[in-house]
């Protein structure tokens, strides 16, 4: 892949700048709770290949300390059962770091899986404040954060010209053009992520957020979702599909279908994250040189993403937890997180980094993708997440497949998170 080699080639300037970082006088090791050794870090399949040269950095100064690591599916959903089944062997787990996705954490928190951590011992004041909320739970520090993501809003910037208007700020604006504009030039209107998995959480999430609404409050310990602004979020999606403006189709779309139906030229709006905009403006892609991004809209105005990225956590039954402390201070190093956005195309947890002058220049959605961040909010915490999770998808799928209305849907939403947290 030819993400592979640009890696390969930047390795070398990132040993360099490591090197001179360790000498400087960081002192990541800190505040050590004792232990160190190698390591095995775990995480979802990294498509990109970026993160074997990274780690293959911190072994190069690291000997003693070498990381192994281990890659599951690329899957959300997979990945967190290998996670889980794993984590419950308590000392018999392959694993000593966890790279896991933003939403888990409270979870693994709760579960006993992951040990808490010192915050002073990582730099949180220097990242963009938001993702800091997504590795505390309970008051504490469970995990650092390592990549963020906020979901944008791409469009066709030559079709929105064309017709001499700007990219929609309101959800009545979206509608519009998505029913009156797309069908001119061929196109369907708009998507995300509804097939019932993981990303339509995300975009059911985004839907209530942005009307002003919730779903649960008090991690997880109250169900807030039975309310005006839910049935409008809910709603708004429902409307889109009954409608036509957001095509059947896209009840099928994961990440990757969505990207796919934009770069081939067949949508003129679509939620996803910023890698979608980096593979929309590639050379070899129908759409490159036509594609724009702006904050998801909402009834009024900008609305409210959904915080996506992934967390670095340390197992409870950690080998050498002092060691995983220390790699995980190097993974979030000002110059490792540069790497993680150049070499890997994911948005760094770092706020200096989107104010940066050459990286602009290279990702020109950073601002965007910076206002983004900021706004958005956490997916619902909760120590059953993952079946908070199963509950949003399949009742907001069958509202926006019309098996019922999106009032029926938010009052059975209520009803069935009410029966969980009660578990």
């Amino acid at each position: 892949m030819r993400w592979i080699r640009a890696a390969g080639r930047g390795l070398l300037v990132l040993v360099v700048v490591m090197t001179g970082y360790i000498a400087s006088g960081a002192r990541a090791d800190e505040g050590s709770a004792g232990g160190r050794g190698p390591l095995t870090l775990a995480t979802a399949g990294d498509l990109t290949g970026y993160l074997g040269p990274l780690l293959e950095g911190w072994n190069r100064t690291h000997p003693g300390e070498r990381v192994t690591l281990v890659e599951l599916p690329d899957s959300a959903d997979e990945t967190h059962a290998q996670m889980a089944t794993d984590l419950r062997d308590g000392d018999r787990s392959r694993f000593d770091v966890l790279n896991i996705d933003v939403s888990w954490t409270s979870e693994f928190a709760a579960a006993g899986w992951i040990r808490p951590l010192p915050s002073g011992r990582f730099p949180l004041q220097d990242f963009l404040s938001p993702v800091v909320d997504t590795a505390t739970y309970d008051g504490r520090l469970y995990a650092v954060p390592y990549v963020t993501n906020a979901g944008l809003l791409l469009y066709r910037k030559d079709v929105l010209a064309a017709e001499g208007v700007p990219p929609p700020r309101t959800w009545a604006e979206l509608e519009r053009y998505a029913r009156t504009i797309a069908p001119k030039h061929g196109l369907d209107g708009y998507a995300g992520q509804f097939l019932p998995y993981e990303g339509l959480t995300v975009n059911a999430a985004e839907a209530v957020y942005s009307a002003g609404g919730s779903i649960l409050g008090d991690e997880g310990a109250r169900v807030t979702v039975d309310s005006a602004a839910a049935r409008e979020g809910i709603g708004f999606l429902a409307r889109g599909v009954r409608e036509g403006w957001i095509p059947q189709r896209a009840l099928a779309y994961k990440e990757e279908e969505s990207k796919q139906a934009f770069q081939e030229g067949r949508l003129l709006f679509l939620r996803n994250w910023p890698y979608a905009y980096v593979a929309a403006s590639a050379a070899d892609s129908k759409v490159a040189g036509r594609v724009g991004a702006v904050p998801l809209p909402g009834p009024d105005g900008p609305g409210t993403s959904v915080l996506g990225g992934s967390n670095l956590a340390v197992n409870a039954h950690a080998r050498h937890p002092d060691s995983a402390a220390r790699l995980i201070a190097y993974l979030t190093s000002e110059p490792v997180q540069r790497q993680v956005l150049t070499r890997g195309a994911l948005p760094p947890v770092r706020a200096a980094l989107y104010e940066d002058p050459e990286l602009i220049r290279a990702f020109p959605y950073l601002p965007t993708l910076r206002e983004s961040v900021l706004a958005a909010a956490p997916r619902p915490k909760s120590p059953r997440y993952d079946q908070v999770s199963l509950v949003v998808q399949s009742v907001v799928h069958d509202a926006m497949a019309g098996r019922e209305t999106p009032e029926a849907a938010v009052r059975r939403l209520a009803r069935e998170l009410d029966a969980l947290s009660r578990r």
